[in-house]
């Protein structure tokens, strides 16, 4: 069994009917939610990121991580059951293994969208409009954290 779901095994649970919410974008982070059967997809702003049925997908772990509200929404798409972990930081500072299992998470997820910026550069390349694009992978590898910018 993967170490991070024998971890997570002895947070509460739920269960959720297809179509169900499980967060909602701009709401507040209350709990860390981890997948453990069914499938979700992922929406921000109505459009489709992702879909997955990958047991141990974690989902708001970015907000919990720079305080903020839920940056995107997540909806059952058919009959899924969640651990839900109430103290995402004291659960993540306690466990090396958790905080090893989302690092991975959210470098896979960067490492899929450098890869797409790269595939947009080089189909528009030569193309005014996409001075953007160049500005992002910069943009990721150096924007501090708030409070560290204070510093």
């Amino acid at each position: 069994m993967n170490p991070f779901l024998e971890i997570v095994a002895d947070q509460p649970t739920r269960e959720l009917a297809a179509d169900v919410l499980v967060l909602e974008q701009d709401q507040p982070c209350e709990a860390l939610h981890v997948l453990l059967e069914g499938e979700v997809e992922v929406l921000r702003d109505g459009i489709r990121l992702a879909k997955t049925a990958e047991a141990g997908a974690v989902f708001g772990e970015m907000s919990m991580l720079l305080g903020g509200p839920w940056t995107a929404s997540v909806r059952t798409m058919r009959a899924s059951r969640f651990a839900t972990i109430p103290d995402p930081r004291g659960f993540l500072a306690a466990s090396p293994v958790a905080s090893l299992h989302v690092a991975e998470l959210l470098a896979r997820r960067i490492d899929t969208l450098d890869r797409y910026l790269i595939d947009v550069k080089n189909q528009y390349e030569g193309h005014d409009h996409l001075g953007m694009v160049e500005d992002v992978p910069g943009s990721l590898m150096h924007r501090q954290p708030k409070s560290a910018a204070k510093s």
